[in-house]
């Protein structure tokens, strides 16, 4: 399973520069964990962190103009840290499984001199194999939509940290005056739109497989915007395989489930019925128009309630669980504040079954919440909760609950981690 290992965000908003996790250059940190969640107070930037994995995912779908526009954001100046002047930048250190080497990503996005926000600057890196230590080698290097490229599974350059914009235009020529002479594998790219990522483009070729994995990564990220109002509507009929990022299309993935995965559907029903007591049966019909419409049967009564009729809780939780029984799940799922609408005694459960899922044996996908629910922190280990903070300057930090030796061994004692931070010994002191 593909996952995140480390994340470093600079610029964006309220998130002038975080960590979170392991980088390639800070090999003494710990990695995400499968599942991850960050706590803090209202205002501190919950909201922000989700909508960074946002931004990055429409980067890739439709450029950084329109992803600096796109959901209210606003604008690139709107986006940029308040009294900043540097660029929006993003590290994702990941690995494509268990056995693979981390590949390091880091993107650039400033203004041009028309004040139109463009990709500034692109870099794959990776270690060589049998390469434990040392600088990771740059297999796509990309300044201004100019830049060189590796095909194939290896090779790349040197590139060491702390180049200028000056700095790496004189490597990209130097290589470009010996790419003959120093690999057949060499590949010079010069892109039409410097709004787009590099990363779209050359992921798409074959020739690219690195580049591919990792677009395809990203391409595959789940953001949840699910709302029940939206999972109320009345779809067309017809089966679809994926659950959509507003929930919307639910019933057809019911419809998808009931003649593709009888056997499983039946036992996410069988587990919804465990934890929201009186759910006995959920089908679906088509109407006369050819809509599909969702049907819940409740214990005592003869006749189905519609979706229309249930609560937002209960779609909630059925929404969540569906999506988990995805038989092709999304190697990424961020959800914020998931606890919404739900009873608190659901939240320990639901916490239980993102874990279940996101360590299991096939280890299916990667999930990270964004929560200020202590039930939902109570299901919790101190390694897998950040907190999130607001400094004297207005602008966020993180911690690792892990971090603090005195919350781990209260935890270790028996002490829940969410009762810890309602009683302020998460907070700063």
């Amino acid at each position: 399973m593909a996952g995140i290992e480390g994340l470093r965000i600079k610029n964006y908003r309220a998130l002038k520069d975080i960590t979170l996790g392991k980088l390639w250059n800070t090999q003494n940190r710990d990695s995400l964990t499968p599942m991850t969640a960050v706590i803090g107070k209202n205002g501190v930037g919950k909201s922000t962190l989700f909508d960074a994995f946002g931004f990055l995912s429409d980067c890739l779908k439709g450029g950084v103009e329109e992803a600096c526009d796109a959901r209210g954001r606003g604008g690139f100046e709107r986006l940029r840290s308040q009294g900043q002047e540097g660029s929006i930048e993003f590290q994702i250190y990941y690995k494509e499984d268990y056995n693979s080497r981390p590949i390091t990503y880091e993107l650039a996005i400033d203004l041009d001199t028309d004040n139109r926000p463009y990709v500034k600057k692109e870099r794959l890196r990776q270690r060589r194999k049998c390469q434990k230590t040392g600088w990771p080698f740059s297999f796509l290097i990309l300044d201004e939509g100019k830049g060189i490229v590796w095909k194939g599974e290896e090779e790349g350059k040197q590139v060491e940290e702390g180049q200028d914009h000056f700095d790496l235009l004189k490597l990209i020529e130097k290589i470009q005056r010996e790419a003959d002479e120093e690999s057949k594998e060499t590949e010079l790219v010069e892109l039409n739109d410097k709004r787009k990522l590099g990363i779209a483009t050359l992921g798409s070729l074959k020739q690219h497989p690195r580049i591919s994995l990792f677009r395809r990564f990203i391409e595959g990220w789940y953001l949840s915007y699910f709302t029940p109002d939206a999972a109320r509507s009345l779809p067309l009929a017809g089966p679809q395989k994926h659950l959509n990022i507003h929930g919307d299309n639910l019933g057809n993935v019911v419809q998808f489930m009931e003649r593709e995965h009888s056997k499983k559907f039946q036992n996410i029903l069988n587990s919804i019925s465990r934890k929201i007591p009186g759910i006995e049966k959920i089908s679906t019909e088509k109407s006369p128009d050819n809509r599909l419409l969702l049907k819940f049967n409740d214990r005592g009564f003869q006749d189905p309630f519609y979706v229309q009729q249930m609560s937002d809780g209960t779609l909630k939780v059925f929404a969540y669980l569906l999506l988990l029984e995805d038989p092709s799940p999304p190697p990424f799922i961020c959800i914020e504040e998931p606890e919404n609408g739900l009873y608190h005694k659901l939240l320990e459960t639901l916490a239980q079954e993102f874990r279940k899922h996101a360590t299991g044996q096939r280890g299916r996908s990667q999930i990270f919440i964004t929560t200020h629910q202590p039930y939902f922190v109570d299901a919790l280990q101190p390694e897998e909760v950040w907190i999130l903070e607001k400094g004297d300057d207005g602008f966020s930090r993180i911690k690792r609950a892990s971090d603090n030796p005195l919350i781990k061994n209260l935890v270790s004692e028996g002490l829940p981690l969410g009762s810890l931070w309602y009683s302020d010994y998460l907070d700063e002191r």
